[in-house]
């Protein structure tokens, strides 16, 4: 009997071990950092150049002039990454003019203003427009708590280039009870409205 469980612990512990290691070995990782490729990523500076090439040798691209602003990294060579914007501008900026904040770019249907719900089917509080560079506050399957400057909401992942499509950002278990509360107070203000 004890020689049977010591053969089942071991087939259960190989069989683990591949799957694990064939998810690992099937995901695309940075050669420098072994971070997942792509991923996003922001700009530490205002004044940042993407080059030809990585290296400082190479002819300068683009000059990006906003801190904050959403990048996705494609490839990783020694000091440098190989970035792309939301239009598909690439190029290579050096690793010391990048963070791993994550913030993301509004980008809106016909320019038109997106509203921001305090929770999710909510009450509208505020609107961002086309553009706007957001701090990625949280994320569930399909929509995102972003800030910027005063204002914070959730608004809908599509509207949004720096997150990923299924990327789940900063969920705790608590989320469940802050969107109970805020279904309530949006359910209680429309009672008090309706009197």
């Amino acid at each position: 009997m004890l020689l049977y469980k010591k053969i089942r612990m071991k087939i259960i512990i190989t069989f683990i071990s591949i799957i694990i290691l064939s998810n690992i070995s099937s995901a695309d990782i940075g050669k420098e950092t072994g971070l997942e490729i792509p991923r996003y990523v922001s700009l530490k500076s205002d004044n940042a150049n993407i080059r030809v090439g990585p290296s400082k040798n190479y002819p300068i691209v683009i000059k990006y002039i906003k801190k904050n602003y959403p990048l996705k990294i494609l490839e990783e060579y020694q000091e440098w990454r190989k970035v792309e914007d939301f239009k598909k501008n690439t190029g290579w900026i050096h690793k010391s003019l990048i963070s791993g904040t994550r913030t993301g770019l509004i980008l809106s249907i016909e320019n038109k203003n997106l509203e921001l719900l305090n929770t999710l089917g909510g009450d509208v509080i505020g609107e961002m427009g086309q553009g706007n560079i957001v701090s990625l506050e949280k994320c569930k399957i399909e929509w995102c708590l972003v800030s910027s400057r005063n204002f914070k909401g959730w608004i809908n992942k599509k509207y949004i280039w720096g997150v990923k499509e299924n990327e789940i950002i900063k969920i705790s278990f608590l989320q469940i009870f802050e969107d109970l509360y805020w279904k309530s107070i949006n359910y209680l203000n429309k009672i008090q409205k309706g009197f």
